[in-house]
């Protein structure tokens, strides 16, 4: 049976947004941004597309610390936001800085397992925030710290790479070189994403949320 009403149907959703939410699918446009421009950085190594890529996470930050402003300003919150906020967040602050490390050239077997373990580091602490941030929030608007480092910290790692970049240290150039290990590849400056996924799902750090 046909719907009588199908434009009513198919744009539900849209008028379902807040002003919050787009500021968080704005976070998620830098981040898949992010990704289209490292993988074009691939087949052409200039510079200036690579601190593009790069510049994709600041602005991505600026759209998640902005998400939250507006959505206590105007007294939104939603488990829907909560949702998309952490989807986002994969994206922008996950998938996008591994791709990133992919694209400067941590290619090895030992590189591409560690950009794995990243970003299921990051997955993980985005889905325990999710299910225990009611408990922590202990009754209050929102969260009192957090347990673990926030996945936005990887903007760091971003910043390493775009100095990197802006010091022609991408490639075979990359700071501390290259090791083998085994069978494998290893870049030792991919053990600094190893680190920030260890320090995400760590639960004895604690963070006081601001």
């Amino acid at each position: 049976m046909n719907d009588p009403h199908p434009p009513r149907r198919h744009f539900s959703m849209i008028r379902e947004f807040h002003l919050a939410d787009l500021c968080t699918l704005a976070n998620a446009a830098c981040g898949v941004a992010a990704v289209f421009l490292a993988m074009r950085y691939m087949g052409e190594p200039a510079t200036g597309i690579f601190m593009l890529a790069a510049a994709m996470a600041p602005a991505a930050f600026v759209f998640d610390v902005l998400d939250g402003h507006v959505a206590r300003w105007r007294q939104k919150h939603s488990a829907f936001g909560r949702e998309l906020d952490s989807l986002a967040d994969v994206i922008s602050f996950g998938v996008a800085p591994a791709a990133l490390a992919y694209a400067a050239g941590m290619r090895g077997g030992w590189d591409i397992a560690a950009l794995i373990y990243f970003v299921c580091c990051g997955v993980s602490r985005l889905a325990r925030f999710n299910v225990t941030a009611d408990t922590l929030a202990e009754g209050k608007a929102k969260v009192a710290y957090f347990e673990g480092t926030p996945i936005p910290t990887s903007v760091l790692l971003t910043a390493v790479l775009a100095f990197a970049a802006s010091q022609d240290r991408l490639g075979p150039d990359l700071y501390l070189g290259q090791w083998t290990v085994g069978p494998w590849t290893l870049h030792p400056l991919v053990l600094l994403f190893v680190l920030s996924g260890s320090l995400m799902i760590s639960k004895t750090l604690r963070i006081p949320k601001l």
